[in-house]
């Protein structure tokens, strides 16, 4: 894997994205209708621990329509095109880099959202958005890796919730807790622990993907 290998299939998707702002604006759309049903249903009141787990179940789902589209929308011949430009592994990485982008932008954009309906009870911001982009870069590590495989068996989507959910339920419970730290006024210090685990699992995701999506990516 090099890296001019992944950068150059990183400015790919974002250009891309840029020509037909499908992801963006079919996610934008996602947090704005979910945030404002939320709103409706809960009249504007609701307890912190609502909105903490609101928010997060929010940025999950909005997370796995994130990550289908990195495999499913292409077509085969794009697959062989890169199969015979790229490593796999510049090509995983590349996916992963520029899809936990995609949801860090998302994981604040539905932050502003909820705040601009539901109220803002995080005490401790810099602890909550640390908090949100290693969450983000976590859902991306997972659900790509999750992503390749459904769209190698005909896109069977089923196999998302089936592999995804179970690895990514250890990390959703460790950033709904820090998440409500922050709405305690917690500091980044008494976090640390939590946020070594989370790296700790985002790193194995990562070890995992580079080792088994080179198979993958033969089929």
């Amino acid at each position: 894997m090099t890296v001019p290998a992944v950068w150059m299939l990183i400015r790919k998707e974002f250009m891309l994205e840029w020509r037909q702002h499908s992801a963006l604006s079919g996610v934008f759309l996602y947090l704005v209708a979910t945030v404002f049903v939320c709103y409706l249903a809960f009249e504007g009141i609701i307890s912190v621990r609502s909105w903490n787990a609101l928010y997060w179940v929010i940025m999950l789902f909005a997370s796995v329509n994130v990550s289908l589209k990195s495999f499913v929308q292409e077509h085969e011949q794009r697959h062989l095109y890169y199969y015979t430009m790229v490593a796999p592994r510049a090509a995983i990485n590349a996916k992963i880099i520029y899809n936990a982008l995609l949801m860090m932008f998302m994981g604040l954009a539905g932050f502003g959202i909820f705040v601009a309906f539901m109220g803002n009870p995080v005490a401790s911001l810099p602890l909550f958005l640390v908090n949100m982009l290693l969450g983000m870069a976590g859902f991306s590590s997972v659900l790509c890796m999750v992503s390749a495989i459904a769209a190698r068996v005909r896109n069977n989507f089923t196999l998302v919730a089936i592999l995804g959910f179970p690895l990514i339920l250890p990390m959703l419970l460790l950033l709904i807790g820090v998440s409500h730290r922050a709405t305690t006024g917690a500091s980044l210090w008494e976090a640390a622990p939590d946020f070594l685990i989370m790296g700790l699992l985002i790193a194995v995701t990562l070890l995992l993907s580079n080792i088994l999506f080179p198979y993958i990516w033969k089929e």
